[in-house]
């Protein structure tokens, strides 16, 4: 929701669309995970359309364009399509303008993206976009071409730098790698706040709960996973419209095998209930260790109580990142 309470408008398959917009300020990109290089970018496009009085318009590709130039090696997404829609309303876009990415679409020449779209149906004033930023068929445009059409059509481009973190550019791609790598301390300091992944919870064989410490299992369609082991996290239950701080293990608990099924599973300090079929966010802050096998019930026992005592003084600490839930009740 905008600063003046008014909802964010998401046009879907804005590429065909009869609507015209605008006059408008725009930014252009993927903007998986919404990370803080891309939060830049839509600050800069929501303080301009602020300042001279007209719509903020972020434009996307749905799906990924590398899904259909690629099929065989598509990107795991960061963010879900409704994530993404949250996190860019929670930043104050007035309208985010879908293009659906098809092979029909991906034959677009940068020079009539730019008339067709940006111009006639956008009325792009103001252009923002990465320093790096490539478009159009084959990538065969960049900032310089988009600035030089902007120009001869009457509207101005300008370049966002790229957000370091580490001595190197904050990415999607260097994000994936951090979280697969259990980096999710890492992964969060690019992102701006913890990596979460969205589910509902599922019955599971209630061996948690015999040995004292329940878990909340968690089935999501998320497309990265960070890697398997223990971590301090938080779970955000909107039907409860409730934080818990938590414990939560990845992976396929090797004392007690079951296959290789993975498996999310947490436990919630201060919780006792019965949210089976509710949505739920989980949220990871801390990596505490890998997983692992232990000889026998007692020494896994052992071990948890461990790992919640961490989690727990991890979770303490005042620089601990933020978590945004995403998911409404």
């Amino acid at each position: 929701m905008t600063d003046d309470g008014v909802a964010m408008v998401v046009i879907e398959d804005a590429w065909r669309s009869p609507a015209t917009l605008g006059p408008s300020v725009v930014t252009i990109g993927n903007f998986d995970g919404v990370h803080t290089g891309q939060q830049a970018i839509l600050q800069r496009l929501v303080d301009r359309g602020q300042a001279i009085g007209i719509d903020s318009i972020m434009v996307t590709f749905e799906p990924h364009p590398q899904s259909v130039l690629q099929p065989k090696q598509p990107p795991p997404r960061l963010t879900t399509r409704d994530q993404k829609r949250a996190l860019v309303e929670r930043m104050g876009v007035g309208t985010i303008a879908e293009v659906r990415f098809d092979e029909s679409f991906a034959e677009t020449t940068a020079q009539h993206f730019v008339e067709a779209f940006l111009h006639e149906k956008l009325q792009a004033a103001e252009v923002y976009v990465g320093s790096r930023f490539v478009f159009g068929r084959r990538k065969e445009g960049d900032l310089p071409l988009l600035r030089e059409i902007g120009r001869a059509l009457g509207f101005e481009v300008f370049g966002v730098e790229e957000v370091a973190f580490g001595g190197a550019p904050v990415s999607s791609t260097r994000i994936r790698r951090a979280i697969q790598a259990g980096e999710v301390a890492d992964a969060g300091a690019m992102l701006g706040r913890a990596y979460s992944i969205c589910g509902s919870v599922v019955r599971g064989d209630g061996r948690g709960k015999k040995l004292g410490w329940p878990t909340t299992n968690v089935a999501t369609a998320h497309e990265v996973l960070p890697q398997d082991g223990v971590y301090a996290s938080k779970v955000w239950l909107p039907e409860l419209d409730g934080v818990f701080d938590a414990v939560t293990n990845v992976g396929s608990r090797p004392t007690f095998p079951d296959g290789d099924r993975k498996v999310v599973e947490s436990h919630l300090f201060g919780f006792d209930g019965e949210i089976y079929g509710k949505g739920v966010e989980l949220c990871f802050l801390e990596r505490l260790r890998g997983e692992q096998a232990f000889p026998s019930a007692e020494a896994l026992i052992s071990q948890i109580e461990k790992d919640a005592g961490r989690a727990r003084e991890y979770l303490q600490q005042e620089n601990c990142l933020e978590f945004v839930p995403t998911i409404g009740n």
